[in-house]
């Protein structure tokens, strides 16, 4: 469940705003409300709010002044600003700062939910792009970059593990296919590739099943199969332990991409 979070000074405001976007919710997000700055960034220290809608004009810490601090902490939030029109200075430095977009007082109904909506599809969009960067595994990156200056027996260890990605292969068996002791293959193939055997063909075996997991509908224990884990419950505790999620979640999770909100 996505969460909203409202932060203005004056009451009626407030509570009319979170009353609107209940209604046209219906219980699909969570919406928290913030009387201040200083309360909104006091309830960011513990919590994560995927849309601010905040005015810029209010006592102690203002709309700017919290992005200010939002933005010195990471990434912000998709930020919308509300602002009369005698504050419209403040509202286009709010967007300078990062802030997604601007509402003009007095507030219309049928704007604001417009404007919160498109603030929903960008974050869906953002899911979605933080969804194919876990794809994608930097250290495997490296290795395939400076594949071209490995030798020959490293560069034939990896494209024997690709072919036989699906079979239960070790490191003993890869060093048997190219005439090696295992011992000076493993050696080898660390100083070269900056990785031990088993980690490579981890990361390798991820790789391919997140790939997977995106691109087809295959249940999770063929995914286990077609990359070389005999019995699924050990490739979950493998991938859960590497990606912080289960293959189920990280699925779920990469196949939000509905930019809709019906």
């Amino acid at each position: 469940m996505k969460t909203l979070l409202i932060v203005d000074d004056e009451p009626r405001t407030r509570l009319g705003i979170q009353k609107t976007l209940a209604a046209w919710s219906a219980g699909r997000h969570r919406i928290e409300i913030a009387a201040s700055g200083v309360e909104a960034l006091s309830w960011l220290n513990a919590n994560q709010a995927h849309i601010i809608i905040t005015d810029v004009r209010m006592p102690e810490i203002d709309g700017l002044q919290m992005l200010e601090a939002l933005a010195a902490r990471g990434p912000l939030p998709v930020v919308i600003v509300i602002s009369g029109h005698a504050e419209f200075e403040y509202a286009k430095r709010a967007l300078q700062l990062g802030a997604f977009d601007y509402i003009l007082k007095p507030l219309d109904k049928g704007i604001l939910i417009g404007t919160v909506e498109r603030a929903f599809e960008l974050v869906s969009g953002r899911d979605r792009l933080d969804a194919m960067e876990k794809l994608v595994d930097p250290k495997l990156l490296e290795v395939n970059r400076d594949e071209a200056r490995y030798g020959t027996a490293i560069k034939d260890a990896i494209g024997y593990i690709y072919e036989h990605l699906h079979e239960a292969i070790g490191m003993k068996q890869v060093a048997e296919q190219l005439h090696l002791n295992a011992s000076y293959f493993s050696v080898l193939f660390k100083e070269q590739t900056g990785m031990t055997f088993s980690d490579y063909l981890t990361r390798i075996r991820l790789q391919k099943a997140k790939e997977l997991l995106v691109a087809t509908q295959s249940p999770v224990w063929e995914i286990a199969e077609k990359v070389g884990y005999q019995t699924d419950k050990y490739f979950i505790k493998v991938f859960k332990d590497n990606e912080g999620l289960s293959p189920r979640q990280y699925r779920q999770q990469a196949a939000d991409t509905d930019p809709s909100i019906q």
